[in-house]
């Protein structure tokens, strides 16, 4: 028995994760920047401060990658590295008054594209697939935060 890639929640998910991400990819390349450093500046404009450790840990990356981006993103005079005053190891990340500009086109960028990306959905549609992605991940999240030994969560994830 094959499956239906059409009828595929998680197929269909991961395709558009994947479509949607290439079409970012290529936005920020015609802006001389890449998608991670989009989401760097994102990510500090909403939360200044950051740790290095804490930013490459919510984009899911190794620190010596992040450290590398924002290494690029310093020479561009977009962020700037500060000393943490409580531990000398660590550097918190501040964007500089010259990433307004690049954050603002950001966001005008992103909502351009999440506007292709919904083109022709019902704001009622658009809110259901919403309310269903937010208990998705509610439900994925409560999986990965469950304790137990790793063979515990492989077993909830087994259904043979």
């Amino acid at each position: 028995m094959g499956v239906d890639f059409e009828q595929d929640l998680s197929i269909q998910l991961h395709d558009v994760a994947r479509l949607t991400r290439t079409l970012a990819d290529r936005c920020a390349r015609a802006q001389g920047m890449t998608r991670a450093q989009w989401v760097v500046l994102l990510k500090l404009s909403r939360t200044p401060g950051l740790a290095q450790r804490e930013i490459a840990d919510a984009l899911d990356v190794e620190p010596i990658s992040l450290a590398r981006l924002i290494d690029k993103l310093q020479a561009a005079g977009l962020v700037e590295r500060r000393a943490d005053l409580a531990d000398r190891r660590i550097w918190r990340l501040h964007l500089t008054p010259a990433a307004a500009p690049v954050v603002e086109d950001i966001l005008v960028q992103r909502n351009h594209l999440v506007a292709l990306v919904t083109n022709g959905m019902s704001p009622e549609l658009h809110e259901t697939m919403l309310e269903g992605l937010r208990l998705m991940k509610h439900n994925l999240a409560g999986l990965l935060c469950a304790p137990g030994p790793f063979e515990e969560e492989q077993k909830c994830l087994n259904t043979r």
